[in-house]
């Protein structure tokens, strides 16, 4: 047993035990009908008799869990990680001995946490990085217009109707009318938009494609035959680098295409200049995990893992997903889910186990005006009131410990 793992006995008896007996017997009695009584009016000794004291256990044992987790961590200052493990060793009319599991902080050493050798890179936008988002900015105003003449080409839009057939049969979801395909923009099956390039509009074409592995499980690596038809053939026209485009752009100031590449290299800097913060602050966090020595318990990287996944049923959700529903169209299970999951899980454990560490050695603290500033600061960034960002947060000193990991990363800075 690991030194952070704890087994706590905590007996309940007399009255401590036999008041959840009583309450339990009320319920109960209330529930169940004895011979010669109406429901709830059976005294104790005749419901004992018909169902015996084993049958108030259970629920008795629920009501009486939380008291007895208490007095074990009250007696013993503990401060829990994470879920403990609970065994019953006793129980009769008289008594009830919980042994809990309690596993508390592992022991983190740390051999040093300041000038770790980790360097910010510098931001550099290139010409053509410049050359890219302009087209990028013209092709989000781009006017599509039906093609007259020619054939299929890259970047364009095929306007198709299809119907996919797996061994000489239709299947479900595989087919579709009046479909604007843009051909090159990787939405359909690998290799199906390349062979309806050079195709007429009005003319049809079998498009023979391989599902991938990872597709449904009724699909997966199966070979397909896509009947299609282009109805029309659609480009994109950009527009011209003129007043009238700088102004839909949101720019009244920017006067030509100079001006514009200007504010496109602003924009690109600013971007990769806060990917580039963010990767130093992944890099020194990783460089202190370096000299940081911790037993982490399974346990607590289970605790961790559940919580990852929360998180993540909480994003699907907002796109009408389950957990469930995305594991099964990934070719997943929760044991896969569990076993990638884990080494992020670690991760984040250990990060948060750093940062913990530096608070406590160099002595952090927060001023009630800091913590206000933070919260007011993190409001503006999120555009809600304070008191919404404390309430999403979970409370004030949620907020206070957010502010003092970031002084403890200022403190990895140096």
């Amino acid at each position: 047993m690991k030194k952070n793992e704890h087994k706590i006995e905590v007996k309940l008896e007399n009255k401590e035990w036999t008041k959840h007996l009583d309450a339990t017997f009320k319920k109960k009695n209330n529930e169940v009908t004895i011979k010669g009584f109406r429901k709830g009016k059976a005294p104790k000794e005749k419901y004992l008799k018909e169902f015996g004291i084993e049958s108030l256990f259970m629920d008795s044992v629920d009501a009486a869990l939380p008291e007895a987790y208490k007095k074990a961590l009250d007696d013993n200052k503990l401060e829990p990680v994470c879920e403990p493990k609970v065994d019953i060793k006793e129980i009769d009319d008289k008594h009830i001995v919980f042994e809990f599991t309690i596993i508390t902080k592992p022991e983190v050493k740390v051999s040093s946490y300041k000038n770790l050798g980790v360097k910010k890179g510098k931001a550099k936008v290139t010409k053509k990085e410049i050359e890219d988002e302009l087209i990028s900015l013209q092709n989000r105003f781009a006017e599509i217009v039906d093609k007259e003449k020619g054939k299929v080409e890259d970047g364009n839009i095929a306007v198709i109707d299809f119907e996919g057939f797996v061994d000489g049969k239709p299947f479900e979801g595989g087919k579709g009318s009046d479909y604007p395909l843009e051909i090159g923009s990787g939405t359909f099956i690998p290799g199906f938009e390349e062979q309806l390039i050079g195709v007429k509009a009005g003319e049809e074409k079998d498009v023979k494609v391989k599902f991938p592995e990872n597709y449904t499980k009724e699909l997966a690596n199966k070979d397909a035959v896509f009947k299609c038809k282009v109805k029309k053939i659609q480009e994109r026209v950009l527009p011209k680098l003129n007043k009238e485009f700088y102004e839909d752009l949101g720019y009244d100031d920017v006067k030509n295409k100079e001006d514009l590449e200007k504010k496109i290299e602003e924009h690109l800097l600013e971007h990769l200049n806060e990917d580039l913060e963010n990767k130093y602050l992944d890099d020194l966090i990783n460089a202190g995990i370096e000299k940081m020595t911790v037993d982490v318990n399974d346990e607590i990287i289970d605790d961790e893992i559940n919580r990852i996944a929360r998180e993540m049923e909480e994003r699907l959700s907002m796109q009408g997903i389950t957990l469930k529903q995305y594991l099964e169209f990934t070719n997943s299970t929760p044991e896969k889910f569990k076993e990638e999951t884990k080494p992020a899980a670690l991760s984040r454990i250990k990060s948060r186990y750093l940062l913990d560490h530096i608070i406590e050695k160099e002595k952090l603290d927060a001023t009630e005006k800091e913590v206000e500033k933070h919260a007011k600061d993190m409001a503006e960034r999120y555009g809600v009131s304070d008191k919404e960002l404390i309430e999403m947060y979970g409370g004030i000193e949620v907020v206070k410990y957010d502010l003092l990991v970031h002084k403890a990363i200022d403190v990895l800075k140096k």
